[in-house]
């Protein structure tokens, strides 16, 4: 007989908004915030990819910044406000995503979430970014397809639509 017992996951009440809407969420503490975005919500904008941290693909908003979801465990979403694709763009196609469509910013598509997400970010913080602010902001995003051309003249054509819409 063993002496290994299986540990309990101890029940946590996650209570937290998600894309503007106030939630309590019934999970371990330890979940990651990826899995109860997928799994638990049916929100599969938000990509499962490395699990690691390092492609970007799952990327939300947490108050505002960009942050892996992969790597963000439940308990510190606690009274967070998280947004996700989803939830940028709940009221129709963001003018980020927009610019990404015009540009021709993504050929499969399975990065585009967290790109647009890490975009929406930086111009929220910064609206007139320089392009070393841009190529920071994405750093964290990998995409294996595009080559980035699309990306980077997706961004500057959100800046530039920004800019007209003051």
């Amino acid at each position: 007989m063993s002496d290994h017992t299986a540990k309990v996951q101890t029940p946590f009440a996650l209570e937290c908004f998600i894309n503007e809407q106030e939630l309590k969420i019934e999970t371990a503490a330890s979940t990651r915030l990826l899995t109860i975005l997928r799994d638990d919500l049916a929100l599969t904008g938000t990509k499962r990819s490395c699990d690691i941290g390092r492609c970007g693909a799952c990327m939300v908003l947490i108050d505002g910044q960009a942050v892996n979801s992969c790597l963000t465990m439940a308990y510190q979403c606690t009274s967070k406000r998280i947004t996700t694709i989803e939830g940028i763009s709940s009221e129709g196609i963001d003018p980020i995503g927009q610019a990404f469509l015009e540009e021709g910013g993504f050929q499969c598509g399975y990065c585009t979430p967290g790109m647009i997400v890490s975009v929406k970010s930086l111009l929220d913080h910064q609206p007139e970014p320089s392009d070393d602010e841009i190529a920071e902001a994405l750093s964290g995003n990998s995409c294996r397809c595009t080559g980035y051309g699309g990306i980077w003249r997706a961004v500057k054509r959100a800046i530039e639509g920004r800019r007209q819409a003051i």
